[in-house]
């Protein structure tokens, strides 16, 4: 499993499943899944399901905020081929979002640069990717802060998940320039 992760404000640590219930306050949010491309959770025991079949992976972390200990958002490293991306196993995926009433905060830049940090120094990655879905502003704004540039958009594509045709746009950071922009 994932090693933890600090920041100033948030533990970054694997998933559990005593995590279901804050995952389901904020995934049944109809503003938060939707603009990433996963639906509205229903119930806590559907998200107890989403934390065992898809967020306890490795490189995938619950954004916890120190103060309180509660589980906000969700980040994780997919690579390679578990990447939503066409991606070599030396390159990466960032996939994140956190919750409604933690919108604006810094909090999300703050764990991006964490686990761009964790991809570069401790995975080893060449080349970071991140996408985001036509409209979703608070998304790219988040990368732009983190040194991500605009590469290229996708095509209308087909989202099962949540059964829409959308254009995703990518943006990409190197393990240079993210070296020159972050460390000594």
């Amino acid at each position: 499993m994932s090693q933890t992760l600090t920041t100033e404000r948030l533990v970054l640590r694997p998933w559990q499943l005593t995590d279901a219930e804050d995952l389901y306050l904020y995934a049944k949010d109809p503003r938060v899944g939707p603009i990433a491309g996963w639906p509205v959770h229903q119930s806590v025991e559907e998200s107890a399901e989403i934390i065992k079949n898809v967020f306890q992976q490795d490189h995938v972390f619950a954004v916890e905020l120190k103060e309180t200990g509660q589980v906000v958002g969700c980040i994780g490293l997919l690579i390679g081929e578990k990447s939503n991306f066409d991606l070599p196993e030396h390159e990466g995926e960032l996939a994140y979002w956190i919750g409604v009433p933690h919108w604006g905060k810094g909090l999300i830049p703050e764990a991006i640069r964490e686990v761009m940090r964790y991809a570069f120094e401790n995975a080893k990655m060449t080349m970071l990717w991140c996408g985001y879905f036509d409209g979703n502003s608070q998304s790219k704004v988040a990368q732009e802060k983190c040194g991500f540039r605009y590469d290229h958009s996708t095509e209308l594509q087909y989202i099962e998940l949540v059964d829409e045709h959308r254009i995703e746009h990518l943006s990409c950071i190197d393990q240079a320039t993210w070296q020159a922009q972050y460390t000594v």
